[in-house]
This record gives C-alpha cells, sequence and structure tokens, in this order.
C-alpha cells in the first residue's frame, strides 16, 4: 500500500507540472522554449510529447486512486 501511496503522491505532483506547463492562450512551454511563438516544429514536437506525458500521469494517478480505494476498502 506504501508503494501505491508513494507513486500516487509523484503521479499528482509530477501532473501538476506537466498541466502548468502546457500553453494556454498563447504561453506555456512553447513560449518558454520556442520563442517565436508555436513557429518552430521544435516547439509543436514538445507540445505533443506534453500531451503525451500528462495523458500517462493521469493514467498513473487515477489508477493509483481507484487502487488506494480497493486496499483501503478491505
Amino acid at each position: 500500500m506504501y508503494i501505491t501511496v508513494c507513486i500516487n503522491v509523484v503521479a499528482m505532483l509530477s501532473l501538476i507540472v506537466g498541466v502548468l506547463l502546457h500553453s494556454g492562450q498563447g504561453g506555456g512551454l512553447s513560449d518558454m522554449f520556442g520563442g517565436a511563438g508555436g513557429a518552430s516544429m521544435g516547439s509543436a514536437a514538445a507540445e505533443r510529447n506534453l500531451n503525451r506525458i500528462t495523458t500517462v500521469l493521469a493514467v498513473t494517478w487515477l489508477t493509483t486512486v481507484v487502487a488506494l480505494g480497493f486496499l483501503l476498502a478491505v
């Protein structure tokens, strides 16, 4: 159970950081590192990879929450 809690906390904190790095109306990771407002291909690839990483972290967090629910119900 303690391993599941640790994975949950790490996924939660990483998910917060990942969401904050996403671009909103015109900011985020693309403008922070790309500079040209998303005109370069590197920033588009970075946004795509950030979307994938955020999705994996969200699924990991949700899975650990359900697992903790089952572990604590017993």
